[in-house]
């Protein structure tokens, strides 16, 4: 497998090669989440025979602990399963984008459009450019989810470097700096808009979508910068290369052929074409796919940007089958598409078991109780403030690890420490800072992230034998240094008395 190098011995390296050690040991991560299950029906019946309950913050109703093992609980497992599975949202994003995206890869286009501009680029600069296109690319939604890791391997591969590394440093742009942006996007709606209403049980405040834009601003390059580093100068060098190993796919042609460069141009001129017709559709003020009030966040376009994305990749995808001889006749597509799903099989198999964990503890109120019962714990202990900031963000990332939606994790923790901090002298918009930062950097080792089966089982096509704990090894660096200096950026920021955003 691939494993972290032993030759320069230091204590975290001890550390992580532990880590990798005990994450080794861990069943397959089908088997961890029905055990996972387990745990939330004898955890929901222990709680809920001694009468555990808490407040909702939000509507201030008494929110019992439900027991998976009663006849509702048994009732609801059986008439959930399978809306559960098919209703995960993640589950058809993936298929979908796997469709268009698959297609680009088995016609060769992904590889060699990369190849044709990236060959040649500094090394220095490729892994900046990953974290960069993560990071913006969250305009997409989880659409970047799906997009950049991929295409991150790719690029690494490319540049004759660790393909594993690349699909982790993408994934990582993407979920870690799921927040950062240098636009306004859907998130910053979302968020601002629960945050408005827990400020108003203390005074009406608005929340502009805006509010942390100026942080966010500034977060892009910290990021970028950050991420940069951690990957190049300490994850990288700690993973063996992949190009004597088997399934590494070292064998392929690192250049591109006369053929492949026409059947380029081809594809250039095809998606120039469809996004002028696509921008004369979007651009006027009346276009359907903008909001009532004429703009594009939140709107039509945005929530359905997927079929957007799908049929650009597509018609990309044909035109270059096409011009390059991959397609030659036109029941290759839908064959080819057919060739690229099969290596999502295991995904789904995982979203299944996922899909009932995540539905369970919903359902039971576990995720409500110990959230709730966190924060009275932290609203206790009368700290200053910039010290209650730092411990709200160590709370907020570790509820992370239970609920991986940001929106219904601050769904539930906004009624609580908006108002408590807005008594205390904290700006909302503060508070919705801080809880992003927690949020976005522990995504990437959250149990309930619906993308890390993906992520694995990309790497999986690269070298089968890297199983889950060598992965836990590459996240957690990223997770805990990135936690550190994007929150710790954060609070000098706020004990400097800087807005986050406009006022």
């Amino acid at each position: 497998m691939s494993s972290i190098n032993t030759g320069a011995v230091s204590r975290p390296s001890n550390m992580i090669q532990r880590i990798e050690r005990i994450g080794d040991k861990l069943p397959h991560p089908f088997y961890l989440f029905i055990y996972l299950c387990g745990a939330v029906m004898v955890l929901s019946a222990l709680i809920n025979a001694i009468g555990g309950s808490v407040i909702h913050p939000g509507n201030g109703n008494e929110i019992m602990v439900r027991s998976l093992l009663s006849g509702e609980g048994l009732i609801y497992i059986l008439q959930s399963m399978v809306g559960n599975f098919v209703s995960f949202k993640p589950l058809g994003l993936v298929l979908c984008m796997m469709l268009a995206v698959g297609l680009m890869q088995e016609v060769g286009l992904a590889e060699a459009a990369i190849k044709a501009s990236l060959l040649n680029a500094p090394r220095k600069f490729v892994t900046g450019t990953v974290f960069m296109v993560g990071i913006i690319g969250n305009l997409a939604s989880d659409a970047a989810f799906i997009l950049v890791p991929p295409l991150a391997g790719i690029v690494f591969a490319a540049t004759n470097r660790n393909p594993i590394v690349g699909i982790a440093a993408g994934f990582v742009a993407v979920a870690a700096g799921f927040t950062a942006n240098l636009f306004i996007a859907g998130t910053d709606v979302l968020l601002s808009g629960i945050s408005t209403e827990a400020a108003a049980v203390v005074q009406a405040t608005e929340v502009s979508p805006a509010a942390n834009w100026y942080f966010m601003l500034l977060s892009v390059p910290l990021l970028v910068i950050a991420g940069t580093l951690i990957t190049d100068k300490y994850i990288e060098p700690r993973f063996d290369s992949l190009r004597s190993r088997e399934g590494a796919d070292m064998g392929q042609s690192y250049t591109v052929s006369i053929q492949e460069k026409q059947a380029l141009k081809w594809t250039l001129a095809a998606a120039a074409i469809y996004l002028a017709l696509f921008l004369l559709v979007l651009l006027p003020s009346g276009s359907p796919l903008r909001n009532a009030d004429g703009g594009l966040v939140p709107s039509p376009f945005l929530s359905g940007i997927i079929p957007v994305i799908m049929g650009f990749f597509i018609l990309c995808a044909v035109v270059f089958g096409v011009k390059s001889g991959a397609i030659k006749q036109a029941d290759d597509v839908p064959e080819l598409m057919t060739r690229a799903l099969k290596s999502v099989g295991g995904y789904i198999v995982l979203v299944f078991v996922i899909a009932q964990f995540i539905g369970w503890f919903n359902w039971s109120n576990l995720a409500i109780y110990v959230a709730v019962n966190g924060a009275e714990w932290l609203s206790g202990l009368q700290l200053p403030n910039i010290v209650m900031l730092a411990l709200f963000m160590v709370l907020a990332g570790a509820m992370n690890l239970i609920v991986f939606s940001g929106s219904a994790q601050w769904a539930i923790m906004a009624p609580v420490f908006i108002p408590l901090f807005m008594l205390l002298g904290i700006d909302p918009a503060n508070t919705q800072m801080a809880y992003r930062i927690a949020d976005s950097t522990t995504n990437i080792i959250s149990p309930t992230n619906p993308y890390i089966p993906m992520v694995l089982a990309l790497i999986a096509r690269y070298n089968p034998e890297v199983r889950f704990g060598t992965f836990l090894a590459m996240m957690l660096p990223y997770a805990l240094l990135l936690f550190t200096i994007w929150g710790g950026a954060f609070l000098l920021y706020f004990m400097l008395g800087l807005p986050v955003g406009p006022m």
